[in-house]
């Protein structure tokens, strides 16, 4: 016996009133970080691979795709028609650090894989830390002026 759950009806609803209002649904996505790449995996599924659109501005991500259905025979009877065309996009805030010109995308298996990779000057380096004789070479900023540091300054007077 089927059960009536009134709580996924209001739900469903609003999803379809939502969806519609604009005709632009959100596509869902996981994000994550693995190496010194971010990797974006959006779920695309009888998306024409042709119709994949993703372009950067600025430090804005933004993809979009659109799923045409064929067009029914005139004699065509519907029995249940859940399946509609839809507009898909997605827009991400990338933030500084971000390597813009190499960001690169595939589509396989009706998920969008998209590579953002972090810039050189962002990633995590090692700083060295002078010591004993290697102290001569460190030079303080201050105020747009060069000068050695204090301990520097006293030990030359």
């Amino acid at each position: 016996m089927a059960t009536f759950d009134p709580f996924s009806e209001v739900q469903n609803f609003a999803n379809q009133v939502l969806s519609s209002r604009n005709g632009l649904e959100q596509m869902p996505m996981d994000l994550y970080r693995q190496g010194s790449d971010y990797f974006l995996a959006a779920d695309l599924p009888g998306i024409d691979p042709s119709s994949v659109d993703v372009d950067v501005d600025g430090q804005l991500l933004t993809i979009r795709a659109q799923r045409r259905l064929p067009s029914a025979e005139k004699d065509t009877k519907w029995i249940v028609r859940e399946r509609r065309n839809h507009s898909f996009v997605r827009q991400l805030n990338l933030g500084q650090g971000i390597d813009t010109e190499n960001i690169t995308a595939a589509y396989d298996n009706g998920v969008l894989t998209v590579r953002i990779p972090v810039s050189p000057k962002s990633q995590p380096r090692k700083i060295q830390v002078a010591t004993g004789q290697n102290q001569d070479n460190v030079v303080l900023e201050h105020g747009g002026k060069s000068e050695k540091s204090d301990e520097k300054k006293d030990s030359e007077n």
